[in-house]
């Protein structure tokens, strides 16, 4: 037959032909409440397992009971341990902030890496071919300046032919002819190749102090600079025209970067050269360099400080939210085990139209049931 024990509601299942007397008494050995089970009027053949009862008006068992209430304290206290870990490691909590905040976070720094990193090469390519273009843009305009000069030095000499060289550089027209702007500081000269034993002179310069003298004596004040500038200076040895960058030597001792093109005039052995400073034409690229540079670090500070505070408030939203979440369902999962055990009065004290409610509500509802079971079993008894 069955018996329950009316503390807990724990079903037993005893054989009466075991029962000596009307009735026995055994402890529960969940609730340690004593109970009676009494011998029905007709007994059952079928046959039973051994029940946990003691002969009527018998003590119980001490020891037996308390090892066995022993026994299952440690069972139970390896369940919550396990239980325990598993909620720590693999708990909702855990699974929230993996979700909500270490994905979203990964996501959200590749996303912004990317981003800085195509704005940088976007701010490098601006510049970088701002530069190249400037630089074509220069290197075509001092050719064009030298062959429109050249030009210019073909007709006048064509139209002057009892000129003497050594006159070039004191006739002011001519001079005004050979000796043009370029850019800003730029200018043109007028020089001519030597022959077979003869030196590169220059005839007409913006600086008196050449005049006449053989060029290659230049490679003194020039140092190492020199090079440069005589390789595109005597280019022209081959009748073709001659260009490149070179380094000049500054009388404030600064090296500045020049270009040179050299043009030789039309029926003559003179050379026109027409050069000029390229920081004057590329010092406006280099400041939108600067500029451009400089906006990307302050977007890139901007980004991070949006970023940080965007990490803060997900990780804040989203470990407030867990914390109220888990503590819910950690206090409906408390109230459960102590009605387990038979706690029928546990108090549920959680409020909410959510469905951590709903479940509140049906703990409560299953509370009430068992108590009004129990009860109501009391009363039959």
């Amino acid at each position: 037959m069955i018996v329950i024990c009316e503390e807990c509601g724990k079903k037993f299942s005893i054989d009466p032909l075991k029962i000596k007397g009307d009735q026995a008494k055994f402890k529960c050995d969940v609730c340690d409440f004593i109970i009676t089970a009494k011998k029905p009027v007709e007994i059952p053949t079928t046959s039973f397992p051994k029940p946990q009862f003691i002969e009527p008006d018998e003590e119980v068992d001490v020891k037996k009971t308390s090892a066995h209430k022993r026994k299952n304290k440690r069972k139970f206290a390896r369940t919550k341990k396990t239980k325990s870990f598993n909620l720590k490691v693999f708990g909702l909590r855990s699974k929230m902030l993996l979700l909500f905040f270490l994905i979203p976070i990964i996501l959200i720094i590749t996303a912004n890496v990317l981003y800085l990193w195509q704005m940088n090469n976007l701010s490098s390519l601006l510049a970088s071919e701002s530069s190249k273009i400037v630089s074509n843009l220069v290197e075509e305009r001092v050719a064009d300046t030298a062959r429109k000069v050249a030009a210019q030095c073909t007709l006048y000499l064509d139209s002057h032919p009892g000129m003497k060289k050594e006159d070039f550089n004191y006739d002011a027209k001519f001079k005004r002819i050979a000796v043009q702007k370029v850019g800003m500081t730029g200018y043109t000269a007028f020089y001519e190749k030597p022959g077979l034993k003869g030196a590169w002179k220059t005839w007409i310069h913006v600086n008196p102090g050449i005049i006449g003298i053989d060029m290659s004596t230049l490679k003194k004040p020039l140092g190492k600079n020199f090079a440069g500038f005589w390789k595109i200076y005597t280019g022209v040895r081959e009748g073709g025209e001659s260009r490149g960058y070179y380094k000049w030597h500054e009388r404030d001792g600064s090296i500045r970067e020049k270009f040179m093109v050299c043009t030789p005039v039309e029926g003559t052995s003179f050379i026109i050269a027409a050069t000029a400073y390229v920081d004057e034409f590329t010092g406006p690229v280099k400041l939108l360099k600067t500029r451009a540079k400089k906006q990307t670090v302050t977007t890139r500070n901007i980004i991070l400080g949006i970023f940080i505070g965007t990490i803060l408030l997900i990780g804040f939203v989203v470990s407030f939210y867990s914390y109220r979440l888990t503590g819910r369902i950690k206090s409906l999962t408390e109230v459960a085990n102590r009605i387990s055990v038979g706690e029928l009065d546990a108090e549920i004290d959680i409020a909410g139209k959510d469905e951590i409610g709903d479940l509140a509500e049906a703990v409560a509802r299953m509370q009430d049931s068992i108590r009004l079971s129990i009860e109501r079993l009391r009363r039959r008894r």
